[in-house]
């Protein structure tokens, strides 16, 4: 009796989409049965069935449906391997290898979760979208009331974090929908952590091999992939110094100082996008900022010139005391250490940077700067 073959899973779909979101697309784009799809997965049919019946109920949300429009779209390019006309997606070209390299990766994927879900661990962090918006974006509530937001999320990565069930939206009908970080995004947000601190030689101190990408949601990254700082997972160094008091109890950083070195991380982390990396970024304040790579997008190009003149405007000193601490994440003592001052001076030169910092953007850009999306 010949033995049945196992499933294959280099299908049509990139490696990243769940089993259960491969299962739905089979059996609603191309028309393959319960049955015969359960077969070829080597399930039950029953297990098809609820994948099938859940994200069916989930078409309302909106990334949801984007990402499974996306994928059909693919799947169809694959499927008529560039031949005009519609497309009935052929189910058994569904299981044979892609021809092509899918866009996004696991391994982006993987590196923008680490930063977006360790965002949504803040409280009142939520993910904002909007289907007239290209890109989402992280928002939490401050002190006083008023939004802040932390950073923003290219659509497609946000629609590959709804699908892994990461985030989920309570409100699908609304104008603007709000998504919270799941159960399965927390568990997530560890095991990505974990890893990451596995490549940089965790807890033993070691340093790990020269990896820019795997490090990327470690505390200080140098070209030279020096030893990293760690900081806490939900919060960077900048938020932890705000809740310092004066001797007369005022905060030592005030709600303004905090959201002008916010809005530099953001634009720092989408400047990435235009470099491949944080790697060449060490010496920005020097002027000595990473080229801009060929095909970056317009969002990335744009916040690369904004991080470089408001560090080439701060110059070194300042510059370099926004960049280690608002960029790199990295805590007041080692920045101190690494730049030579005495202790407890880093503080005072943080704040002196960060007050100069938001008069270069009230100068150039306005109180709110570019609109997103």
């Amino acid at each position: 009796m010949t033995a049945r073959p196992g499933p294959q899973r280099s299908d049509q779909f990139p490696q990243w989409v769940p089993d259960a979101v491969r299962n739905y697309l089979v059996h609603t784009e191309a028309g393959m049965s319960i049955r015969a799809l359960a077969r070829a997965r080597d399930c039950h049919p029953s297990t098809v069935l609820r994948q099938v019946r859940k994200l069916e109920v989930r078409r309302d949300d909106l990334l949801i449906d984007g990402a499974l429009k996306s994928l059909s779209a693919q799947a169809c390019a694959a499927s008529n391997d560039g031949s005009k006309g519609s497309c009935p997606m052929q189910p058994e070209s569904l299981f044979k290898p892609a021809p092509h390299a899918p866009a996004l990766t696991q391994h982006r994927i993987d590196q923008e979760a680490r930063r977006i879900l360790r965002r949504l661990c803040e409280q009142g962090a939520v993910l904002a979208a909007a289907r007239d918006m290209d890109t989402a974006v992280v928002v939490r509530e401050a002190r006083g009331g008023d939004p802040l937001r932390t950073t923003s999320v290219d659509r497609e990565i946000a629609q590959a974090m709804a699908l892994k069930d990461w985030i989920a939206c309570a409100d699908p009908d609304a104008r603007v929908a709000r998504y919270f970080i799941t159960n399965t995004g927390r568990a997530a947000l560890r095991r990505l952590t974990a890893e990451g601190e596995n490549r940089a030689g965790g807890f033993t101190g070691k340093r790990a091999d020269c990896d820019p990408d795997a490090a990327w949601d470690l505390a200080a990254l140098e070209s030279e992939c020096q030893a990293q700082a760690r900081y806490h997972a939900t919060e960077s160094p900048l938020v932890g110094l705000a809740r310092r008091r004066d001797r007369d109890g005022t905060l030592f950083l005030s709600r303004a100082l905090v959201a002008t070195g916010e809005r530099l991380r953001e634009d720092f982390e989408l400047a990435q996008m235009a470099t491949g990396g944080r790697g060449g970024w060490i010496n920005a304040a020097l002027g000595q900022t990473p080229p801009v790579s060929a095909g970056a997008g317009v969002a990335a190009q744009a916040a690369h010139e904004r991080v470089r003149a408001a560090l080439h405007d701060l110059g070194p000193g300042l510059g370099d005391v926004v960049l280690r601490c608002c960029c790199f994440l990295e805590g007041l003592e080692a920045t101190e250490k690494t730049m030579g001052w005495s202790a407890r001076s880093g503080k005072i030169v943080l704040r002196i940077a960060l007050d100069r910092l938001g008069r270069h953007y009230a100068q150039t850009q306005g109180r709110f700067g570019p609109l997103i999306g």
